[in-house]
């Protein structure tokens, strides 16, 4: 009994799962900062301490995060909703105008960020029309707030 689910059918099952909203940041070739906004990312393992994130390959950032040494992972507060918009979209320059600084390890911390996990990539695996590229947590910090969360298409805070 084989049957197909369409990405239609896909995206609205997937959909039902709450998750946290972050935006990955790196820096690209040119040395600038580059992200995108991916609800895609969940911790593999605690020894060692590794997360994943899966870009797809038509994306933008998927040019910088496939030869980037190193990542980080922004977890955004509820009051982010703007700043994930805008990496979400297309071609602006997503930086302008936002507070954000290059930590010790060359990564890019966005403020405001409730956590940062900066990662060391060990890992890029291509699996259909995404990569799914794995990360050391080399370092991070933690900062109060409630976390912006995303479900059935839009976005969501805890009660």
């Amino acid at each position: 009994m084989s049957s197909s689910v369409d990405a239609a059918q896909f995206r609205e099952l997937c959909g039902r799962f709450a998750t946290g909203v972050v935006v990955v940041t790196t820096v690209g070739v040119d040395e600038a900062p580059t992200g995108m906004t991916a609800n895609s990312f969940t911790s593999v393992s605690l020894e060692p301490p590794l997360v994943s994130i899966n870009v797809e390959h038509a994306a933008e950032f998927h040019a910088a995060i496939a030869t980037a040494p190193r990542f980080a992972i922004n977890v955004l507060g509820t009051d982010q909703e703007t700043l994930s918009r805008r990496f979400a979209g297309l071609g602006n320059d997503r930086f302008a105008g936002i507070g954000y600084r290059k930590t010790e390890r060359g990564v890019i911390a966005l403020t405001g960020a409730i956590a940062v996990l900066e990662c060391e990539v060990v890992q890029r695996v291509p699996v259909g029309d995404h990569t799914i590229v794995v990360g050391r947590v080399v370092a991070g910090e933690v900062h109060d707030g409630r976390p912006l969360l995303y479900f059935r298409g839009g976005y969501h805070t805890l009660s």
